[in-house]
């Protein structure tokens, strides 16, 4: 296993909870303490709900943190004390989260984060200029980003607007062209009306309609103006047209009556002379016929008029 694939599997499993409780995956004391430049922290004020895995998810998004947090707990009922201990990897980080959490509330409790006292020293507090300048020109310190992406952040912000130029130039309306307007070709066969539909079905009584009545005779045919008679220069009316059916009624037995008496004939027509005049004037009479002369024996002819 590389450096790389150990700082990937410390990051990944850490504090993942086994069995109802979290682990600790760090790296070797040897180069735990090669990494460890004096940036302790302490927290105080704790609830005693808060636990290493709580301490852990809310303190890294300042930074990398060398040890699991540590909580003070009491050896024979393993409750907390109240107060617990991180090691941060820079004292950027330490910085950060002294900053940002001193008196913030956690799990209902105002906690309080300041520097840890040494060890060796008395009354002496980690985060001296000399540590710092220690932790400056050290080559084993590694200057990582803080982790800070989480489930719940912010969506990215939206992209500026474009400038007013190029807005106003979008907006701009253009006349359309005939290129622009697509026109579909007309075919032959597009301008041919498509035939009508035929007429719909019915299903009635051969002689009888779809509401029972029998349907009406045709009607008379026309008769001619040059067929008509006429008598003392005036036309007569054509014959009124035949009385209409009797009402058909159906019988309770449900049978219809016969079909209806057929249509009267056709009038008969007489061909006769053309009529030049039918204003009323009667034609003039025709010629007396030519009588023979005693004295010449030739046809002697009336004077014309």
């Amino acid at each position: 296993m590389t450096e790389e694939d150990a700082d990937y599997a410390m990051r990944i499993m850490n504090m993942i909870k086994l069995y109802g409780k979290p682990i600790r995956v760090n790296k070797a004391s040897a180069n735990q303490k090669n990494l460890d430049i004096g940036a302790n922290i302490f927290i105080g004020n704790l609830d005693p709900e808060v636990d290493e895995k709580l301490l852990y998810d809310t303190f890294s998004a300042f930074g990398v943190i060398l040890q699991t947090p540590k909580i003070m707990r009491d050896p024979e009922t393993g409750n907390s004390k109240g107060y617990a201990f991180i090691n941060f990897a820079s004292f950027e980080a330490s910085d950060a989260a002294i900053e940002a959490m001193n008196g913030q509330y956690l799990c209902n409790r105002a906690i309080t984060i300041s520097y840890a006292f040494k060890k060796d020293s008395k009354g002496e507090r980690h985060g001296s200029a000399a540590e710092r300048l220690l932790a400056f020109q050290s080559p084993l310190s590694q200057a990582e980003r803080p982790h800070q992406l989480f489930a719940d952040a912010p969506p990215p912000p939206p992209p500026p607007p474009p400038p007013p130029s190029l807005l106003a130039s979008n907006l701009a309306p253009t006349a359309p062209t005939l290129s622009s307007l697509a026109i579909p070709p007309l075919s032959v066969t597009s301008l041919i009306l498509p035939p009508p539909p035929p007429p719909p079905l019915q299903t009635t009584l051969v002689g009888f309609t779809s509401s029972g009545m029998p349907p009406p005779p045709p009607p008379p045919p026309v008769v001619p103006v040059s067929s008509v008679s006429v008598t003392s220069g005036t036309l007569q009316p054509p014959p009124p047209p035949p009385p209409p059916p009797p009402s058909v009624t159906v019988s309770n037995t449900g049978a219809f009556p016969g079909p209806p008496p057929p249509p009267p004939p056709p009038f008969q027509t007489f061909s006769l002379p053309p009529v030049s005049n039918v204003s009323g004037v009667p034609p003039p009479p025709p010629p007396p016929p030519a009588f023979p002369n005693a004295v010449t024996g030739n046809l002697l002819h009336p004077p014309s008029l």
